[in-house]
């Protein structure tokens, strides 16, 4: 029966909105985190590649959180049990961030670079603060030296990882120098991301038997061998065509952008394939957390309806404002 199947429907619905979260509102949380504070020109044009987008981008962890709170409402409720303080200085952060984006529209006066610093100021405290919160999902919320330690580490993969695919956004939507600047700092930005992820993969199985057990026995071993070795490839790929930019007649501007893309999607694979069925690692299955049958089946006609909205006017958005950017203009 279709009912039997709802708790893992809402399960990937949930971990598809995070992953288009992360590359959405990612990139432009990286370019906050990249403002340059020297450059005003390059701070106006930065600003004006995420503008018709960044708001909306939030929409998917809005929907995440929606999904955990009506499927998986005894999660829900441990989740920001657990994780409440983070979870409140990552909404500072993103709080910081919209506030600033509008002041810095209306200071156009010796105030604007001061409501810049606060709009990269909380870009950044919102990427450690969503990175330090999957560290401690992953530990099950276990507050201890070296989870915490874990934690930090997550923390700042996140934010290397969100400055990875802001700066190969940058490339996508600028030219001239500016271009040049957002791919020698996405190139920076990916080895340490590489370097964070290695960490964190070392240290993961290490804290999570279950993970080990799935990581490293047969035939499960070939997925998750398979999953680096496609990250390596597409990473070293990006790498290489950023160390040239700009290129010729901006061919080929995309690969960093969708190579980012592809790196996201596949840490997620590996992620589900380490946690699923669990909802809260070691703890919570989806179908030991999820609602009542009736109640799922509600949601989900109310997910057929909304989801594909979402998707349209996402989809419509970037179909109009898509190729450069345009010269920042308030007036």
């Amino acid at each position: 029966m279709m009912a039997d199947y709802l708790p893992t429907f809402f399960l990937l619905l949930m971990a598809l909105s995070v992953l288009i979260y992360a590359v959405l509102d990612g990139y432009d949380l990286g370019v906050g985190i990249l403002l340059p504070m020297n450059n005003v020109e390059h701070r106006h044009q930065m600003i004006a590649s995420i503008g018709p987008f960044w708001d909306a981008n939030e929409t998917w962890l809005v929907l995440a959180v929606g999904i955990l709170l009506i499927a998986f409402p005894q999660a829900h409720n441990i989740v920001l049990r657990e994780l409440y303080l983070p979870a409140a200085i990552m909404l500072i952060g993103l709080i910081l961030r919209g506030v600033a984006f509008d002041f810095r529209a209306k200071a156009v006066t010796q105030y604007q670079p001061l409501w810049d610093k606060v709009f990269r100021l909380g870009s950044l405290i919102a990427a450690l603060s969503q990175g330090f919160m999957l560290g401690m999902y992953v530990v099950g919320f276990e507050y201890s030296f070296i989870t915490i330690c874990f934690s930090l580490l997550t923390a700042f993969g996140a934010a290397a990882a969100y400055v990875y695919i802001g700066g190969a956004w940058l490339v996508l939507k600028t030219e001239g120098e500016l271009q040049k600047f957002a791919a020698k700092k996405a190139r920076r930005a990916g080895w340490l991301m590489g370097l964070s992820f290695i960490a964190i993969s070392t240290v993961n199985p290490w804290l999570n038997p279950e993970v080990a057990e799935r990581w490293f026995t047969m035939p499960g071993a070939l997925v998750v061998l398979l999953i680096p070795v496609m990250c390596g490839l597409i990473w070293l790929l990006v790498d290489q065509y950023l160390k040239y930019v700009p290129v010729q007649k901006d061919r080929a501007c995309w690969v960093p952008f969708v190579g980012g893309i592809a790196i996201f999607s596949f840490c997620l694979i590996g992620f589900a394939y380490s946690y699923y069925p669990y909802v809260i690692p070691g703890q919570l299955t989806a179908e030991e957390a999820a609602s009542a049958t009736k109640s799922l089946q509600f949601v989900f006609y109310g997910v057929v309806i909304v989801l594909p909205v979402i998707l349209a006017y996402t989809v419509l958005s970037y179909r109009i404002f898509k190729g450069k950017t345009n010269e920042l203009n308030y007036y």
